[in-house]
């Protein structure tokens, strides 16, 4: 009789302790991954530009649209135009959902150029998603010489733009422009970011900037300039006139102007193609697929969020977002380039 009691006893333990462990496991199946984590982004470039304001209002509603609604914070990564964070996120961060980067698109010039401090596959980052595709723009100071780009192909004495690295709108806009359109820019390089050029331009260090069009009509100092007239825009990129610069031909136009050969147009494609990724968002190249897909799907959610559109509309933001998916395409096709168009970029390009 003690026997089976004894028995009866450690059945009933069996039984209770492997409940016990069932309602564990399903409990912990239910609660989301990322409640009570912290999500951090880092950003490629210095606080005050563009990149570094969309991540920060990002992080301000991102969380609430994610299972178990974790808390985000922003942390400013600055250096080689982005290289450095990028790096940090396809080689350092844990692959585990926690760190998303908001990265310059323009990376993959610096991959396809082969240089030395990248440590990342462009086409192989978790992409998350981008609030806008872009147009860019090229601007001089108002009270310089240059008044149009034929101005600047005859003038004597070439404008200085300012740029923060290879990858950055204010390096490859010029290069690009000298080699198309056979003007001449001299680019002076090492500044932080957008906030430092910006500082330059007023005290007349620098001539020119190729900021996008959305930051030029979204944030001071810019709206100021414009009103005042301080700077005069003479390119823009897209395949249009944005309304709000209807007098400043596009570069398309001044190809055609100027009788850039089909190689340099080729080339202008491929360069674009940063523009059209607007400001991306990436995960480490291992991260879950159950987690890109999620944060992806949350992602969309958050650009449709009421508060998130008021706050961009207070900006003049306009949201025209790319998916994850849509950019995942895009990385795989621009770092996909034959070696003419290679060479041709290092030529331009390179250092």
């Amino acid at each position: 009789m003690l026997i089976n009691h004894r028995r009866a006893t450690l059945i009933a333990s069996l039984f209770f302790f492997t409940a016990l462990f069932l309602n564990l496991e399903r409990a912990s199946a239910q609660t989301p991954f990322f409640q009570g984590k912290t999500i951090t982004i880092v950003v490629g470039s210095s606080t005050g530009g563009g990149y570094d304001l969309w991540a920060r209002v990002l992080a301000r509603h991102f969380g609430k649209h994610i299972p178990g609604n974790p808390t985000i914070l922003v942390q400013n990564m600055p250096g080689a135009a982005s290289i450095v964070a990028a790096n940090y996120i396809y080689g350092i961060a844990k692959p585990d959902g926690l760190t998303l980067g908001a990265l310059l698109p323009a990376l993959y010039f610096d991959q396809l150029l082969g240089r030395k401090e990248v440590k990342f596959d462009f086409a192989k980052f978790g992409w998350v998603g981008s609030p806008e595709q872009n147009a860019i723009m090229h601007y001089m100071r108002a009270d310089s010489p240059y008044k149009s780009i034929d101005d600047i192909r005859k003038a004597k004495q070439p404008p200085r733009c300012g740029s923060s690295g290879t990858g950055t709108t204010g390096f490859y806009i010029p290069r690009l422009l000298d080699a198309v359109l056979g003007t001449k820019h001299v680019v002076v390089s090492g500044y932080q970011g957008g906030s430092e050029i910006d500082l330059a331009v007023e005290r007349g260090e620098v001539h020119c900037w190729s900021p996008l069009i959305a930051t030029y009509f979204g944030r001071e100092p810019y709206i100021s300039w414009h009103k005042k007239g301080f700077v005069r825009v003479v390119m823009q990129s897209g395949e249009k006139r944005d309304p709000r610069l209807g007098d400043v031909p596009t570069v398309w136009e001044l190809m055609d102007q100027f009788k850039t050969p089909d190689e340099g147009r080729r080339l202008t494609k491929v360069i674009f193609v940063a523009a059209t990724l607007g400001r991306p968002i990436a995960l480490p190249p291992a991260t879950p697929p159950d987690r890109l897909k999620l944060l992806r799907e949350a992602y969309q959610r958050t650009l449709k969020d009421p508060e998130l559109i008021a706050e961009t509309k207070r900006q003049r933001w306009e949201i025209d977002a790319v998916t994850g998916e849509e950019m995942e395409k895009l990385a795989k096709e621009v770092t996909a380039q034959p070696t003419g168009v290679i060479e041709k970029m290092k030529a331009v390009l390179g250092n």
